[in-house]
């Protein structure tokens, strides 16, 4: 089989956020399996609300989650070859002029719909002579282009979905230009595909019926179709769509929140298939794992939670070579992070615990007689042993056990009622620091 060319195309006038980057993702990882192409198209044909901002800010998404692009390709560079496919389709008689506004559109569907029709063009437009559209024309009127669909099934292989078909009867024919002229997706995403080779498209189910119309327009400009493949769109976790919150569910939100790139990853290259959702820091290994036959038709639920907690899970097995240069300026080696990672959410979490090992804390007390006797018992030179050594012999002269052995000790010495192994932070806090402690010193 020849290696796939892929493409992802955001448009740049808003921030990726979950739903788009999962798109992103697999067709990077169908790529990356297979040792094809990632183009990264960006669809800017809109230059009233495109920005260079918001095509950088894309950029940097994908290069925080490690999505590295083989060619990037920006659609405003190519209105030479879209103007070259509408003369060819015009020419073909599968393009044409329609004069109906906005209004008038919109009152012949109420009428359709009234009547118990689908709201359907009626391809009245058609009809017209040449001496009315000039009549049109001269009263100020500038046309849209439609492109004329066969009116015949549209059948494909899904490699998700299986065998579609798109009835082109039921669809209204595409407007592909409107009627100041730019350019609708449609037309140049097709026009685009065919030049770069794109042998395989991936994007979300609300694009099957698009697909009906757009296998119809490569082929009217000579081009064979790709593959398609129309995964299911990402749901909440009560089941409503993310619309309304894709704000917080940016990736520029994420990463300011601290969330790591590999738990997004990991997380958006299983949902909606039949594979666990498991921490996985190595792009390639997720590449090795995607297969289409394990993608299912249901709603994927996008949990927020899910995220937080798998994130989590990563970091507990990070190395510190991972995370060491973001953490020098906290001064954290890798004896602190092994102590506390297990005990993490965020990388930056480690910094309240450098605190509470290397700064100064106000410890809690309970019972001031028992940790003065702890304090005593302390050794000049701590190691992995000295917890157990400690708590042995704090147990052996008060007789306390259990929970009543070890929370004073634990609040004493760090001032919080959870957190890592006491075995591995109490040398980290030091002789000296841990009798002060528990002598109910700040320390």
């Amino acid at each position: 089989m020849t290696a796939p060319v892929v493409r992802f195309a955001p448009s740049p006038t808003g921030k990726l956020h979950v739903g788009n980057v999962r798109a992103a993702l697999w067709n990077w990882l169908l790529a990356r399996r297979d040792g094809g192409k990632f183009i990264l198209r960006i669809d800017d044909t809109d230059q009233e609300r495109s920005t260079r901002d918001y095509e950088e800010a894309i950029k940097a998404d994908l290069t925080w989650l490690g999505l590295a692009w083989n060619e990037t390709v920006n659609q405003s560079d190519r209105f030479a070859r879209y103007d070259a496919a509408k003369e060819k389709l015009i020419e073909a008689g599968l393009l044409y002029p329609c004069y109906e506004s906005a209004e008038e559109l919109d009152r012949k569907r109420k009428l359709q719909r009234a009547r118990g029709l689908p709201p359907v063009y009626d391809r009245a437009a058609l009809t017209l002579s040449e001496d009315e559209k000039a009549a049109l024309e001269a009263e100020g009127r500038k046309p849209h282009w439609r492109f004329k669909l066969s009116q015949q099934p549209a059948v494909w292989t899904d490699l998700i979905r299986g065998e579609t078909t798109v009835d082109t009867a039921s669809v209204s024919d595409p407007v592909l230009i409107r009627e100041d002229g730019m350019y609708l997706y449609t037309l140049p995403s097709c026009v685009d595909d065919i030049d770069l080779g794109v042998t395989h498209v991936m994007r979300g189910e609300d694009h099957v019926t698009n697909t009906g119309v757009q296998i119809e327009i490569f082929r009217a400009l000579g081009g064979e179709p790709p593959q398609f493949a129309h995964h299911s769109l990402l749901v909440g976790k009560d089941g409503e769509g993310l619309s309304k919150r894709l704000g917080s569910l940016s990736i520029e939100a994420m990463r300011e929140a601290g969330l790591e790139p590999a738990a997004i990853t990991s997380l958006l290259a299983k949902l909606g298939t039949a594979d666990p959702v498991i921490p996985v820091a190595d792009l390639d290994t997720l590449a090795s794992g995607f297969d289409f036959d394990r993608v299912g038709r249901a709603p994927a639920r996008f949990d927020m939670a899910e995220l937080e907690a798998l994130n989590g899970k990563l970091l507990h097995e990070t190395e510190f070579s991972v995370v060491a240069d973001r953490l020098a300026a906290d001064n954290v080696d890798e004896a602190l992070w092994l102590a506390v990672r297990g005990n993490i959410e965020r990388v930056s979490d480690v910094k309240d615990w450098a605190q509470i090992v290397r700064g100064e804390i106000d410890p809690v007390i309970e019972d001031v007689s028992f940790t003065d006797q702890a304090a005593a018992l302390v050794g000049d030179a701590l190691d992995q042993e000295s917890w157990g050594a400690l708590t042995s012999a704090l147990k052996e002269k008060t007789g306390a056990k259990g929970k009543k052995l070890f929370m004073p000790l634990r609040l004493a010495l760090t001032g919080k009622p959870h957190g890592p192994e006491m075995a591995a932070i109490f040398p980290l806090i030091g002789a000296e620091k841990a009798r002060a402690r528990l002598k109910g010193e700040r320390a």
